[in-house]
């Protein structure tokens, strides 16, 4: 591996374990500040600024996002590969390879195999900051492999056992196989409104805000994020 690309990798790492810190409430003003007086941030000002329009996040914690995302990588985009190999080192008990996969479409809001710190700072924006109602029209998005506008019990079903995959054998008490089935079945049953099979947009967002139970299981999408 050349100096470059272990340059670029060793910077995708530290802007992994600071998403980590930002998302376990870890990270907070005084650090991001820190950190910016620290280092020299290379930058395109009008685009800092206009993602600061899109997002809800202030300009200096672009900067740092920013210098963490590109500052070794010239390109600006993370490949899945890159980001399959970024999840492994947060989840090394377990194989976080599908769940990377998936959630890299996720991201990858154009499809064109790669996430750039625009788009990555689009869907951080809603996850961290947005609304319920922002938050689960992106978990829908994410459960909606195909994209056609429902999620089927296949489609759930393969984002749980990407999940409990990623998770390994560090749950306690030990999950069983059908874990993940089971899961699914919970959902669909209070889910699936009109029993057709399918759950769309409406139906997902109605029964996660009403749903107490529901809305403590979407933490463990919210959790490995």
């Amino acid at each position: 591996m050349s100096g470059c690309r272990k340059r670029c990798k060793r910077e995708i790492l530290k802007f992994a374990q600071y998403l980590l810190r930002l998302l376990t409430g870890s990270l907070h003003t005084d650090s991001v500040e820190d950190e910016l007086e620290m280092a020299t941030v290379r930058h395109r000002p009008e685009a800092l600024e206009l993602l600061e329009a899109q997002s809800k996040f202030t300009k200096k914690e672009l900067q740092i996002l920013y210098r963490g995302f590109k500052n070794e990588c010239p390109s600006g985009v993370v490949n899945e590969d890159t980001f399959k190999e970024i999840y492994s080192q947060f989840f090394p008990q377990g194989d976080s390879t599908t769940y990377a996969h998936f959630l890299f479409n996720a991201f990858d809001t154009d499809h064109n195999g790669a996430v750039s710190f625009e788009d990555f700072i689009r869907g951080l924006s809603i996850l961290l900051r947005g609304t319920v109602q922002e938050k689960l029209n992106w978990a829908f998005n994410l459960y909606d492999i195909n994209k056609d506008g429902y999620i089927t019990k296949e489609e759930m079903l393969d984002i749980m056992k990407a999940i409990y995959d990623m998770m390994g054998k560090c749950t306690y008490p030990v999950l069983k196989e059908d874990a993940p089935r089971q899961h699914v079945e919970t959902f669909f049953q209070k889910m699936d409104k009109n029993k057709d099979g399918v759950v769309t947009i409406d139906e997902f967002i109605e029964s996660c805000q009403k749903d107490e139970n529901i809305m403590r299981s979407m933490q463990l999408f919210e959790n490995v994020i």
